[in-house]
């Protein structure tokens, strides 16, 4: 496999720009893994696509607001920072787009969303990977202060034409609890109350893992050969709970449906440890790339990704790279939303 494999011609109308008025209205291909597509539905006809003792895992980690967009307080020039991280020593790391070349010692001003209040972060040293430490001049835990602050750090590709009053709500997951990413867990955003509740009805259960999206998401695979590529390390868990309930359902015969390539990630990566049964939490790397061993997932529902990227390096190695390219072609030739607020598959 080369990178050129991971290529695909897409027309700009279909990278969807904003959500569907209802979650579970978008639009889900369904994909026979290794096989043809095997139809063409709405999210909402999930539960009479699954079987019955299937297990959903999702993903519910919480999107901080963590655009930051202000002004150097020295040249008044535009100042636009995305919050990656909180060092052990009360820092932010972050990454930094701007004019000049400032240096050390600089402050940055950010005003709230309201006009009424300000945060200034003083810029401590840039990294070795060209990030800048930068020490918040107020106190405050980091969730406050970038709700207070900070925006929903929307990928590039969306063009903003809505409120961002609708992206704090609608680039959530219902679901998301633990605060921690910088982009969601898109295959989620399509769940409702609803149609969770129509799910159970079917017997179809649900547990809960996190993994907390950094922006090495978008980082593109560059490498020629995919299988040299590695992913920025991210911080996932599972709790003894989901464990046991993820064990139960395997010993039953019942599948193990993983709710976007997050939940790939952690459920495959808690697979490879000494105990693969047990609670897991910590960074991973993991990189999916064919061929690899599934020991865990056995169905996947995720969105469109783009091309050159880890996301859909792991998706071809679920599902084959031919079937991989052959989906992708159908849902562009019948004219499925792309990306983030696009439509989903199902590959079972």
């Amino acid at each position: 496999m080369r990178l050129n494999d991971l290529e695909y011609d897409l027309p700009p109308e279909l990278i969807a720009q904003s959500p569907v008025p209802e979650r579970d209205r978008s639009r889900l291909l369904a994909v026979q893994r290794g096989g043809p597509v095997a139809g063409h539905h709405l999210f909402c006809e999930l539960p009479d696509l699954l079987c019955e003792g299937d297990l959903l895992v999702l993903n519910d980690t919480r999107v901080l607001p963590a655009r930051l967009i202000g002004r150097r307080e020295r040249t008044a020039g535009k100042w636009d920072g995305l919050f990656v991280r909180q060092t052990e020593h009360g820092v932010w790391e972050m990454l930094c787009q701007t004019g000049g070349k400032p240096v050390p010692g600089e402050t940055v001003i950010i005003e709230s969303a309201c006009g009424d209040d300000v945060l200034r972060l003083e810029m401590v040293e840039k990294t070795a990977g060209g990030r800048w430490l930068m020490r918040p001049q107020r106190l405050g835990s980091v969730v406050d202060l970038l709700a207070r602050f900070g925006r929903i750090p929307l990928p590039p590709y969306i063009r903003k034409g809505h409120a961002e009053s609708e992206d704090r709500e609608r680039y959530q997951t219902v679901y998301a609890d633990k605060a921690g990413a910088v982009a969601a867990p898109t295959a989620g955003l399509h769940f409702t109350p609803g149609l969770f509740d129509a799910l159970a009805r079917r017997g179809i259960s649900r547990t809960f893992l996190t993994l907390h999206v950094g922006p090495g998401t978008f980082q593109p695979v560059q490498t020629d050969d995919p299988a040299e590529h590695r992913v920025q390390a991210e911080w996932g868990e599972i709790s003894e709970n989901s464990a046991s309930i993820i064990l139960a359902t395997k010993a039953k015969g019942g599948r193990i449906v993983a709710v976007g390539t997050t939940s790939v990630r952690v459920l495959e990566t808690a697979a490879r440890q000494r105990d693969p049964g047990r609670a897991w939490s910590g960074f991973t790397d993991l990189t999916i790339c064919p061929p690899f061993e599934f020991r865990s997932v056995d169905a996947l529902i995720t969105n469109f990704h783009l091309p050159r990227s880890s996301l859909l390096l792991l998706v071809a190695a679920f599902t084959g790279l031919d079937c991989m390219r052959q989906a992708y072609r159908e849902a562009i030739t019948n004219r499925y939303r792309f990306y983030s607020y696009g439509d989903a598959m199902l590959i079972q």
